[in-house]
């Protein structure tokens, strides 16, 4: 990216990140907070949020958390209104696929209005900023191999439902800026190394190991491990959503990933040799999904161009530090703390 591109980006004053005390905002909390200090940071949580609060304790006092729900356009709109962001990260979720068959009618719901909500009260108190909408990999499906690796144009097929709600998210973001000039950009985020969130199969697979080395389990469970990832680490992702927004073109859907490709099962077995104690897996039938997606290798070859991105933290790196917070986490649990 030449001096001149750089010069010419825009200036947030502030940023408001939705969901900033989930696993992903909390991290682009920290990013905004340590790399761009003439950005003031604010962010929305829900008061049933709380328990997630000390993802932020590296920023804490640093940035500003407006009590919202996104589902209640009331306070959404007053947020808007009083904070007037010239930024906005719309990472709030619910994430959770296989969650997503038990509970359908709450992801869509919560996924999808909250959505419209924030999208809505931008639009009706009359501010102009940035939207990164955070989309996902998901949204693709099942992809035919002959689609891989998988561009912005690979047809959405969504096999879950929280990948319906995500896909709908998505086209809702190009309707409010194809229908009223809003300035959204949606990323399409493919799989990423992330300690904060015990769903992902990598952060799950890491905590079981450090707690049969801590000696508080047994045996290390897990489900479909033939599923192929790309794997990127989260910082490198909330870096990506930043300079998604500074650099990108509103209208257009971006795909963001990593570099290395692996399938499950040897993510699998690369912790089981760090583990320092032996691990015994076994397949819980009750981590399969009624549908999955198992082929997500991505081309980020548009976003690269537009941004001049690239990762900055090692695969190797990435999966060790990964470890040792959940074996840090491990101590804790064994200590009381």
């Amino acid at each position: 990216m030449s001096a001149a591109t750089a010069d010419a980006a825009p200036r947030f004053r502030r940023a408001l990140i939705t969901g900033i005390s989930g696993s992903g905002g909390s991290y682009l909390a920290e990013y905004i907070v340590n790399h761009q200090p003439a950005t003031e940071v604010h962010g929305l949580a829900r008061w049933h949020s709380t328990t997630t609060l000390n993802n932020l304790s590296e920023v804490a006092g640093k940035v500003t958390v407006h009590e919202c729900d996104l589902t209640d356009f009331g306070s959404v709109f007053a947020v808007m209104r009083d904070v007037q962001p010239d930024a906005i990260f719309h990472l709030a979720s619910h994430a959770n696929v296989r969650a997503s068959f038990i509970t359908p009618a709450a992801v869509v719901q919560n996924n999808v209005m909250g959505t419209v909500n924030l999208l809505e009260a931008v639009r009706l108190a009359k501010i102009d900023p940035v939207i990164q909408l955070c989309s996902t990999s998901e949204v693709y499906g099942q992809v035919d191999p002959k689609h891989v690796p998988i561009t912005e144009d690979c047809p959405m097929r969504p096999a879950s439902p929280y990948a319906v709600s995500k896909t709908t998210q998505d086209l809702l973001g190009f309707s409010y800026f194809t229908s009223y000039k809003m300035r959204i950009i949606r990323t399409r985020m493919f799989a990423y190394i992330n300690p904060r969130r015990i769903d992902l199969f990598a952060t799950s697979f890491a905590r079981q190991v450090a707690r049969i080395e801590a000696g508080l389990a047994s045996e290390l469970t897990h489900g479909n491990l033939d599923s192929v990832r790309t794997m990127i680490d989260v910082r490198d992702a909330m870096r990506a959503y930043w300079d998604a927004t500074v650099h990108c073109t509103p209208g257009e859907a971006y795909n963001i990933g990593g570099t290395t490709t692996i399938t499950v099962g040897q993510f699998l077995d690369l912790l089981i040799k760090l583990a320092k104690v032996k691990i015994t897996p076994r397949q819980d039938p009750k981590l399969l999904r009624p549908s999955d997606v198992t082929l997500q290798i991505p081309s980020v070859e548009k976003f690269i161009s537009a941004t001049g991105w690239k990762p900055q933290f090692s695969f190797e790196q990435s999966v060790g530090d990964l470890l040792n917070h959940w074996r840090v986490e491990a101590r804790k649990e064994v200590a009381g703390v």
